[in-house]
């Protein structure tokens, strides 16, 4: 195995340029015509889901079984529940998030045949000079709030005049700030910061013209916000999926800032065994700066293939975020060192040789999973 250097002005123009394409989840054709360019610059091939899912390939020296690396490009957003007596939207969130993240924040509405519109997420009291002490005391919540669009909007005839309808799609902005020392603040960085760092992973693989010993498909979903996750790019040889996602900066939390976050479990379950320490020695003995960490309330792409009927080992790894689901902010250097993971990850040899068959006999089973300790990485 191989260290290979990221290119870390590669990883930020890609984060940057995945963050200016807006793509809530089902609106997400934008930012999957633009992760199929990149790999194509790469020279690494790929095929498309009939929905825009990708599945990237980099070929190995054995073609089963298969390991996967799984990032999300869609982001949450809103939708308009109803058009208001006033001329103000009644929203619904897309995906969960905190209503009082979304209070202020500027969207823009996409209406039918290419119409779009600028707005402004309020709160129903929005003025002190109005409401006084209420504005503080309303309770913050998606029924609390209402899209007041930039336009001449005074009631229901008014938006309807504009083409406006319920099932609007809202695309939030992102509201971007890359800081010379590092810090990188945005929304969206969950999971546009993951996507970033699997792409700066494969550009170093693919510089350094490695051959990797199994095959490894880097699978780029559209709906883990809402749920769907991998459960719908899997296909039987796989054996491996490694989700890569964001780790929560919090009181209680063991997430690393400026380093790689193994999650030994989230709400879906502890993650494989030997996955998860197989990327545990990877770190340990090539100095990538780590920490292990326990998500209460945490999902990803790997809880939905398991809870699909893959029967796979997952694993996740996580860049830092602080503020998740709202105004977001993570570091270069916890990239920077997700990416490393990844390529050392990908030339790593497979786990066991009775995983190229989803069912076999016990006799190749492992005996004490609390004895394991693997020191070689590699497929030989």
């Amino acid at each position: 195995m191989q260290p290979l250097d990221i290119d870390r002005d590669y990883l930020r123009d890609c984060l940057l340029k995945l963050l200016q394409l807006p793509s809530p989840t089902g609106m997400t054709d934008k930012v999957v015509q633009f992760v199929c360019e990149k790999l194509s610059e790469l020279e690494i091939d790929y095929e498309v889901t009939r929905r825009g899912a990708i599945r990237a390939n980099l070929p190995g020296k054995i073609h089963s079984p298969d390991r996967a690396i799984a990032a999300h490009l869609d982001t949450l957003g809103a939708m308009v529940k109803n058009l208001k007596s006033n001329g103000r939207l009644e929203v619904a969130s897309v995906g969960t998030w905190p209503a009082r993240s979304a209070e202020g924040a500027r969207v823009t509405l996409y209406a039918d045949h290419g119409r779009q519109y600028r707005g402004t997420l309020m709160p129903l009291k929005a003025s002190g000079h109005v409401f006084g002490k209420q504005v503080d005391n309303q309770e913050a919540s998606w029924e609390n709030l209402e899209l007041r669009l930039d336009e001449r909007a005074h009631s229901r005839d008014d938006l309807q005049e504009l083409g406006v309808h319920v099932g609007d799609t809202l695309a939030i902005d992102p509201q971007i700030e890359f800081l010379d020392n590092g810090f990188l603040v945005s929304r969206f960085l969950d999971d546009k910061a993951g996507v970033a760092a699997v792409l700066a992973a494969a550009h170093a693989v693919a510089r350094a013209g490695l051959t990797l010993p199994m095959d490894c498909h880097l699978l780029f979903t559209i709906s883990e916000e809402t749920g769907a996750g991998a459960s719908h790019i899997l296909h039987g040889d796989i054996a491996e999926l490694l989700a890569v996602d964001n780790g929560t900066i919090a009181p209680g939390q063991n997430t690393s800032e400026y380093g790689v976050t193994i999650s030994m479990q989230d709400s879906s379950g502890p993650f494989d065994w030997y996955l998860t320490r197989r990327l545990l020695g990877i770190c340990q003995q090539y100095d990538i700066e780590h920490s292990r960490d326990v998500f209460k309330y945490y999902r990803s792409d790997a809880a939905a293939a398991i809870e699909a009927g893959n029967d796979i080992r997952t694993a996740l790894i996580c860049f830092a975020l602080d503020g998740s689901h709202g105004y977001e902010r993570t570091h270069e250097s916890s990239l920077i060192e997700v990416a490393r993971l990844l390529s050392l990850y990908m030339q790593s040899g497979p786990l066991f040789e009775r995983d190229d068959r989803p069912i076999g006999p016990l006799a190749d089973f492992p005996e004490d999973q609390a004895d394991w300790n693997e020191t070689d990485f590699s497929a030989d």
